[in-house]
């Protein structure tokens, strides 16, 4: 089992930066890929981002060249940089990891873009 802690939401003018953490705590031995998730309200779940455990990243075209995905195994938590921030990047914003062939997801952490 691994249970993951999302923290770093919050409400950021368009222009702005946040940054998305992923705590991971568990059979944290196990964990493979990561990836970042956004939602709205009734719209499917949308990959953001993701990162594999040796590093090798992905992103939605929506945000590239303003996010950055990064993982500390270290510390087992994994990073979302967000700048420039746009309206349409309000979501809520999840993380998942890949362990020993399951998902986990966390609770989720609200983004809000907005002046």
């Amino acid at each position: 089992q691994v249970q993951l802690v999302e923290s770093g939401g919050g409400l950021v003018q368009p222009g702005g930066s946040l940054r998305l953490s992923c705590a991971a705590s568990g059979s944290v031995f196990s964990i493979g890929a990561m990836g970042w998730y956004r939602q709205a309200p009734g719209k499917p779940r949308e990959l953001v981002a993701s990162i594999t455990n040796f590093g090798t990243t992905t992103y939605a075209d929506s945000v590239k060249g303003r996010f950055t995905i990064s993982r500390d195994n270290a510390k087992n938590t994994m990073y979302l940089q967000m700048n420039n921030l746009k309206s349409e990047d309000t979501d809520v914003y999840y993380c998942k990891v890949i362990a020993t062939g399951r998902q986990y997801w966390g609770q989720g952490t609200q983004v809000t873009v907005n002046s």
